[in-house]
C-alpha cells in the first residue's frame, strides 16, 4: 500500500524528516522561499502540506491541491492560510501553539532592553570607532523600573511577557476584547493604554480589525517618551506612519521583529538610530524551532493515519 504524499516547503531537521518519511512519501523544497506559482504546481497530488508563515495558502493553492487532507503550519499564527476555504474542502489545519511562547516572550524583552538602553545603537557606534570614552551624559537611555508596560493582546505570549514585568519593576496595563481574571494588571481601552504607557508591546493576532492598528492617529496618542515594541505580525503597524512618528520624535523609539512586507523593510526605518530591527527571530531558539517542527510533523502523521491532530486550529 502506497504512502500518502506530503510536501514540505522548507528544510527541516533530519530527525523530523526521518519521522515524516517513515509514514509518508516526502517531497522537500529546500531552496529558500517557495514561489507561489511553484507551490501551485507541487501541491498537486499531495495529501499533506508542512508549511511556514511566509507561504500563502490561498484558495488557488487549495483548488490545485484537490487531494489535500491536512495543512500543518510551523507557526502559531495562521493568517497566511485561508482557513474557511480549507474547512469548506474538509482540509484539517494545524499550528504549533505554546511551544514558542517563552522564546518569543524572551525576545520581546530583548527588544525592550535593546531600545530603552540603546544597546544596538551603542554597538553600531563602537564598531564605527566613534566611542571616545566614558562620560556621565553619554548615550543616556531610560530605566524601566516604575514605568508602565502596556500590552496589546493578552494571549499566551502577551501573558508570558507580562509575567516578566515584575522582575524589571514595571506595572502592567493591557487591552484586548475584555478584562481577564487573575491578571495582575489593569485592563484599559486602547486609547488610554497608549496615552499612559511607557512601553507598548504588541501581541495581538493579525485580523482585518488589527491591520494598521498602530497608525498615525494611534501613534500620536502615545507619550513622546514612549517606546513601541512589535513581535506579533508586521501589518499591525503602519510602517510609513511609524517612520513619520520617529522622525518627528512623536515617540522615543521602536523595536521590531516583524514587518509589513517581509523581508522588505520600510527604507526610512533603516536610517533611523532610535530603532532596533531584528529579522523575525521570535521563536528562533534551537530548542524551540526543533520542537515546533516536530509538532508540525506529528500533526501531519496523525491526520494522515486517521487520528486527530495534537493542535488543530479551533
Amino acid at each position: 500500500m502506497s504512502k500518502p504524499l506530503v510536501l514540505v516547503t522548507r528544510r527541516i531537521p533530519s530527525s523530523a524528516l526521518t519521522r515524516l518519511e517513515a509514514a509518508c512519501d516526502v517531497e522537500l523544497y529546500d531552496r529558500g522561499d517557495l514561489p507561489h506559482d511553484e507551490l501551485l504546481k507541487r501541491i498537486v497530488g499531495k495529501q499533506g502540506l508542512v508549511s511556514v508563515v511566509t507561504d500563502a495558502i490561498d484558495r488557488a493553492v487549495l483548488d490545485a491541491g484537490t487531494d489535500l487532507r491536512v495543512i500543518s503550519t510551523i507557526a502559531v499564527g495562521y493568517n497566511n492560510i485561508d482557513v474557511p476555504a480549507a474547512r469548506e474542502r474538509g482540509v484539517v489545519v494545524t499550528n504549533t501553539p505554546d511551544v514558542l511562547t517563552e522564546s518569543t516572550a524572551d525576545l520581546t524583552w530583548a527588544l525592550i532592553l535593546g531600545i530603552t538602553r540603546r544597546i544596538v545603537e551603542g554597538d553600531r557606534l563602537v564598531r564605527r570607532g566613534q566611542w571616545k570614552g566614558f562620560t556621565l551624559d553619554f548615550m543616556l537611555g531610560s530605566d524601566l523600573r516604575g514605568k508602565q508596560l502596556g500590552i496589546v493582546g493578552l494571549g499566551r505570549i502577551g501573558k508570558a511577557v507580562a509575567a516578566r514585568a515584575p522582575a524589571f519593576g514595571m506595572r502592567l496595563a493591557y487591552t484586548g476584547r475584555s478584562a481577564q481574571s487573575g491578571v495582575a494588571g489593569e485592563f484599559m481601552p486602547l486609547d488610554r493604554l497608549l496615552s499612559t504607557s511607557d512601553v507598548v508591546s504588541l501581541h495581538c493576532p493579525l485580523t482585518p480589525e488589527t491591520k494598521h492598528l498602530i497608525n498615525q492617529t494611534t501613534l500620536m496618542r502615545m507619550k513622546r517618551s514612549a517606546y513601541l515594541i512589535s513581535a506579533a505580525r508586521g501589518p499591525i503597524v503602519d510602517e510609513a506612519a511609524l517612520v513619520w512618528a520617529l522622525e518627528n520624535r512623536i515617540l522615543a523609539g521602536a523595536a521590531l521583529d516583524v514587518y509589513e512586507r517581509e523581508p522588505e523593510i520600510q527604507k526610512g526605518l533603516l536610517s533611523l538610530e532610535n530603532v532596533v530591527l531584528s529579522p523575525h527571530l521570535g521563536s528562533s531558539a534551537i530548542e524551540t524551532r526543533t520542537t515546533m517542527i516536530q509538532l508540525a510533523v506529528q500533526n501531519v502523521v496523525a491526520v494522515l493515519s486517521g487520528e486527530p491532530p495534537l493542535t488543530p486550529i479551533a
